[in-house]
């Protein structure tokens, strides 16, 4: 592994920690079960992940 894979790996581990879902991984889960709907920005998604979890809307949609 080099090492911006490495670093890769520890920015996703530690977004998971934090309750922040990897971006790459959310928008192919929206290409693939939701073409309808529009992809965010990576702020309008960070934005909403953090206003689901502090408010304590949040969870899964399927």
């Amino acid at each position: 592994m080099d090492g911006r894979a490495i670093w890769r790996n520890l920015v996703r581990l530690a977004r998971r920690i934090i309750g922040v879902p990897d971006y790459d991984t959310y928008v192919a889960h929206l290409r693939e079960h939701h073409p309808e709907r529009p992809i965010p920005s990576y702020a309008e998604f960070f934005n909403e992940r953090q206003q689901a979890r502090y408010r304590g809307g949040g969870g899964r949609c399927c």
